[in-house]
């Protein structure tokens, strides 16, 4: 009970704090920090995949709604959620994950959690932003907004994991 409670609260302060901050920070339309999908990176390693997907759906749609993105959000936070066990076992460390651990730069070192920040920041942000764009014509632009704004909101996750987030 205590766990869930945890992950409500991480879940309303993440939505809270992209909505009324990280929303608001855009350098020169090539940078957008999308902090939020922190709560599905740090989902534990056992939770069902139907309960992971939902409460990626709900966490985009809170977004999108407060944004006005008409789904843009919740598509790419369940396409995330829905690619996250498959990059988990690509990137899985030797001995597999052990039980009772959950992603964290604490648990399973640096290195381990760049990379799969970085993966997972990267596969959201190409989904999000082509959606946007809609078109292929602007293809180069676009990847370079996906690059810059993975970068960038990895190291803010990444930056996070110190300050806020202990064994």
């Amino acid at each position: 009970m205590n766990r869930l409670l945890t992950y409500i609260v991480r879940f309303l302060l993440l939505l809270l704090l992209q909505v009324f901050i990280f929303n608001k920070i855009q350098f020169s339309n090539l940078i957008n920090p999308y902090f939020y999908i922190l709560f599905i990176l740090l989902l534990p390693f056992d939770m069902p995949r139907s309960a992971m997907l939902v409460s990626s759906f709900f966490l985009g749609l809170g977004v999108d709604l407060f944004s006005n993105t008409l789904g843009m959000h919740a598509a790419a936070c369940t396409w995330m959620a829905f690619v996250r066990p498959a990059v988990l076992k690509w990137i899985s460390p030797r001995e597999d994950y052990e039980s009772d651990t959950l992603p964290t730069v604490h648990y399973y070192g640096i290195r381990w959690f760049v990379g799969y920040t970085l993966v997972m920041v990267f596969l959201h942000h190409f989904v999000l932003f082509f959606i946007e764009m809609f078109r292929w014509s602007d293809f180069f632009p676009t990847l370079a907004r996906i690059l810059l704004s993975t970068a960038f909101t990895s190291l803010l996750i990444v930056i996070s994991q110190f300050f806020f987030f202990k064994k």
